[in-house]
């Protein structure tokens, strides 16, 4: 038996249901209705429901038969609120997501974990907005699982300085090899000195590959302090 989100099905329907309607009432806001919409669509609907879990055939039924009247009116709420704020919002990926992704082949991989971290001012500790930072391998960017990954990649003000990677699988000649690999950081913002920095990964190759991301997987780079370029060190 496993753990299962009754939840999700249950927006994921109503999210598709709602898209088919509003797409036949030609409603102007409507400016797209690709698959990629529809999942981020989804995705913010759920991350403002509480969850409802269940593992039998009994959880199902129960949770079938609850009155769920006003639920249902929360989840028609968010999903057009969610709808209208994905329509208008451009996000970077969008217009890749129409795009074939390059596949992730079958077999033994090495699998990498998603590199995280985040960007500071070194006078002030805070954030950073808008900066560049560019993953590579000898000196050649990293392709990434998919679109959704960016390489490069900006910080954003609402991200708090914080960037993430996820490298796409690499072929292995069989299950158990370990492989160190070592990557490279470039880190770039007009007006403040440019880090780069390398670090290793050892990684022991897999049955398949992995196409779905597991938060626990992670490797935490150091922290990059950036200091304005024109700063004056009174200690020279």
């Amino acid at each position: 038996m496993q753990v299962h989100n009754i939840q999700e099905e249950k927006v994921k329907e109503k999210v598709n249901s709602m898209y088919t309607q509003v797409k036949e009432m030609n409603a102007t806001w409507l400016t797209c209705d690709c698959e990629q919409c529809k999942l981020d669509t989804t995705t913010y609907v759920l991350n403002r429901l509480p969850p409802r879990y269940i593992v039998s055939g009994r959880g199902l039924t129960y949770s079938t038969t609850e009155c769920d009247i006003q639920l249902n009116a929360d989840i028609d709420t968010l999903v057009i609120e969610a709808m209208k704020i994905v329509a208008s919002v451009k996000r970077p990926y969008h217009d890749l997501a129409h795009k074939s992704p390059s596949g992730v082949e079958k077999g033994p991989s090495f699998n990498f974990p998603t590199f995280i971290g985040s960007c500071y001012d070194g006078t002030t500790f805070e954030p950073l907005k808008d900066v560049i930072i560019t993953l590579s391998q000898n000196d050649k960017k990293c392709e990434m699982i998919d679109y959704t990954w960016a390489n490069p990649q900006k910080t954003e003000k609402r991200t708090k300085g914080s960037f993430s990677f996820w490298v796409k699988p690499r072929p292995a000649k069989s299950e158990g090899e370990n492989v160190i690999f070592t990557f490279s950081i470039d880190v770039k913002l007009h007006g403040y000195d440019s880090i780069s920095y390398a670090f290793d990964v050892p990684v022991v190759s897999e049955k398949e590959p992995r196409t779905e991301l597991n938060s626990s997987y992670s490797v935490k780079i150091q922290d990059f302090y950036l200091f304005p370029s024109d700063l004056i060190n009174p200690m020279e």
